[in-house]
């Protein structure tokens, strides 16, 4: 019996974990390629195991560090190093949950990005307006009248449609334009340093977000109760998924164990005894 375990085939790696959920890891090596180590060592040492293997044909299986598939790579031909990288050497790449925050951290951000940019235009837009106001009025009012006579109307502007508010907008205090460009410009602000803390998962960025979003569900929910559309419901519906997701996935204010507990759930899922506990699979065909 164990002069046939010898003349056995050696096993060949395959891929480790439930391939049938979703697993963001894979997505992660698709845009960014598996992360492989000790690809240009001349020899692989029994202790390397838990990152190359080489069957009898001398083709060498790699295991991805980041989604755990075991890839065939060729022997280098000339090779940089003796030895795979010692454990110490090697900078875990994100797996897991914290490879999940990641995406959906930046999700967000793009969110808040996206706030920033037409934001910040509508709050230009309006000091600009603020600052100009005196020299535009004269030749606003001019273009009124000479539209309004050419299609045969009366003088004047009407106070519906665009022009109509445009009109009202002249109307206001050059003080009042100013603040309110101001608050604008200031809330912009804010949305492009939440976009840049959460993209980098800062964890100040998180509480930020929290604390931002939520102050805002008040008037939404008011907006919504006088007049309901399409994109008010889905703002809405978006800022109280983020403030669902930061507050129990985040583990914001202490909640779940707080930040020790997310930072014990980062440390297991990037450690080595994460790779330990995925053996490598069956092998492919």
């Amino acid at each position: 019996m164990a002069e046939e375990d010898r003349d056995a085939p050696a096993p060949v790696p395959g891929t480790g974990g439930d391939d049938r959920r979703l697993r963001y890891e894979l997505l992660g090596c698709a845009l960014h390629g598996h992360h492989l180590e000790g690809v240009d060592a001349e020899q692989v040492r029994p202790a390397d195991g838990l990152l190359v293997r080489e069957d009898r044909d001398g083709l060498r299986w790699h295991r991805c560090l980041r989604c755990d598939a075991w890839l065939p790579v060729a022997p280098p031909r000339q090779p940089d190093r003796r030895h795979p990288p010692d454990r110490h050497e090697i900078a875990l790449p994100l797996r897991g949950k914290p490879l999940r925050d990641r995406y959906v951290l930046r999700l967000i951000a793009l969110d808040r990005l996206l706030h920033f940019v037409v934001l910040g235009a509508l709050a230009a837009g309006i000091l600009i307006f603020a600052d100009k106001r005196a020299s535009l009025q004269a030749p606003f009012y001019r273009f009124m009248d000479l539209l309004q006579n050419g299609v045969g109307g009366t003088g004047g502007v009407s106070e519906r449609g665009l022009l109509g508010e445009v009109a009202k907008a002249f109307a206001v205090r050059s003080s009042t334009l100013w603040v309110i460009g101001l608050v604008i410009a200031a809330y912009a602000l804010l949305e492009g340093v939440e976009a840049i803390g959460l993209w980098f998962a800062k964890r100040w960025a998180e509480y930020l977000t929290f604390v931002a979003t939520t102050v805002l569900l008040v008037p939404e929910v008011y907006e919504i109760t006088s007049r309901v559309t399409v994109t008010k419901v889905l703002t809405l519906i978006i800022n109280l998924a983020v403030v669902f997701y930061l507050l129990f996935a985040k583990r914001l204010f202490g909640i779940r164990g707080g930040g020790r507990a997310e930072a014990a759930e980062r440390e297991r899922d990037l450690s080595w005894e994460a790779l330990e506990r995925v053996p490598p699979g069956p092998a492919k065909s």
